[in-house]
């Protein structure tokens, strides 16, 4: 199969707005399903709002599988388009989507199992506990509703159609939109089910996503090959995808449960100091989607162009990304500094919680360009089949920097100076991870 797109011709910068595009729509729908949650829990009640904060360090590793299995995919894929093989492109696409059903059936079972131990170990209490065991109950159950599509969504991307990926998180996005206050408040016959109702309403918007994305892949890309391979042809593509998508699921694992151990350290100041963590965050996510967009686009671009032998225009894709990270950065940084209260106040209407959002918002987006230098840098050495080194990169920026610095700052001073040890972090990892990825591009070339 030729791709939707070839990448190793045409205007490098062309590719990235292209490809990254359709996808700030995309991530924007998917981001706005948390926000959805977090902004009809919190009229339930603090509670709830609190539960949904424990949940997020969680379901983002669990959807961190599901990117680095992406990812694996995306990288092996597109490499094999860059060197023209349609036979093995059709092969690891197909590979690739089976492993991945493999894996997330093993963890949904995991998860649902240890789901209240974590969440008390994370310092869930009492009612929080109960409402985040609940919601979570329901949010395995669907799991499968939520990688299988994520990885179908980078199969085409390796093919350099972002369109239809991003497509398919909007509609799902709109679904769970919809049926988000229908199912926690309840109406007409439906009875108000509150948390479970969240989970109920992101468990159906991924099923419709789902059978999207495998329409599309099946009947019009007919990358998915459905008779029988040799089982030593399905291991040797169960093996590339894993050499990249295990350290690149680890990788993006790293994050989350850092978030974990940032939501326990801020537990000792209180419920509302958590709640607002959660918010802020999810707020700040918002604020970085573009930099997400951009690190789903440099990898079919990285990918291709390794194939084809093409690394200057490697090097070209992360310093033209690296530029916009700092850029809009700053941008956002301006914004939620003058607008962080309003913010605040669109998700909760206590003052403590208002104003720990503020002082969050006040602090940590003056560093957000070095966290968007940190996941570009990462999805390019993921794209070249460098999976631990890109790995190395989330390594630096979370577990050496990111909660040291802010348990540090725990033990003697209060939650704004945890806030501003994080910022700290993401400076440092953005500064040093810059230099030492394009260093990696520039020796790459010339041994090549």
């Amino acid at each position: 199969m030729k791709p939707r797109q070839d990448l190793t011709n045409g205007d490098v910068r062309g590719h990235l707005w292209r490809l990254g595009l359709p996808m700030v729509l995309g991530i924007i729908a998917v981001m706005s399903i948390g926000l959805a949650d977090a902004w009809f829990l919190g009229q339930v009640g603090i509670a709830e709002l609190a539960a949904i904060s424990f949940s997020f360090p969680v379901t983002f590793a669990i959807a961190s599988v599901a990117i680095g299995l992406g990812a694996g995919a995306s990288s092996v894929v597109s490499r094999a388009i860059g060197t023209g093989d349609q036979h093995k492109v059709r092969r690891l696409a197909t590979d690739s989507l089976g492993l991945s059903v493999l894996i997330v059936a093993v963890l949904s079972v995991l998860g649902w199992l240890t789901s209240r131990p974590l969440f008390a170990a994370m310092g869930a209490r009492d009612e929080v506990l109960d409402l985040v065991v609940a919601y979570m109950d329901i949010w395995y159950f669907g799991m499968p509703f939520l990688v299988v599509p994520m990885v179908a969504g980078s199969l085409l991307r390796a093919t350099g159609d972002a369109r239809i990926p991003s497509l398919t998180m909007v509609l799902s996005a709109v679904v769970n939109v919809i049926l988000d206050p229908i199912l926690i408040f309840g109406l007409g016959p439906i009875p108000a089910m509150g948390m479970e109702g969240a989970a109920w309403a992101t468990l159906v918007a991924r099923a419709f996503s789902l059978v999207l994305a495998l329409s599309v892949l099946i009947l019009r890309e007919r990358l998915i090959v459905l008779e029988r391979a040799p089982l030593a042809e399905v291991a040797e593509s169960w093996r590339k995808v894993i050499a990249v998508g295990i350290p690149a699921s680890l990788a993006n694992m790293i994050n989350p449960l850092c978030l974990a151990i940032i939501t326990a350290i801020l537990a000792r100041y209180g419920t509302e100091t958590v709640a607002a963590f959660g918010v802020a965050g999810r707020i700040e996510a918002l604020a970085a989607i573009p930099m997400l967009a951009l690190s789903a686009s440099i990898g079919p671009i990285t990918g291709q162009n390794h194939g084809a032998g093409l690394p200057h225009r490697i090097r070209t894709a992360m310093l033209d990304s690296f530029l916009f990270c700092v850029l809009w950065g700053a941008g956002m940084a301006l914004t939620l500094w003058f607008a962080g209260e309003w913010f605040a106040g669109l998700f909760s209407d206590d003052p403590d919680v208002i104003r720990e959002i503020t002082s969050y918002l006040h602090i940590v987006p003056l560093t957000l360009g070095g966290y968007g230098v940190v996941i570009v840098a990462a999805a390019t050495y993921n794209a070249l089949g460098l999976g631990y080194r890109a790995m190395g990169f989330y390594m630096l920026r979370s577990a050496l920097l990111y909660v040291p610095l802010a348990w540090l700052a725990s033990l003697w001073f209060d939650s704004f100076a945890v806030f501003a040890a994080l910022a700290v972090a993401n400076l440092l990892s953005g500064a040093v991870i810059g230099r030492l990825s394009l260093s990696g591009i520039d020796q790459s070339a010339k041994k090549g």
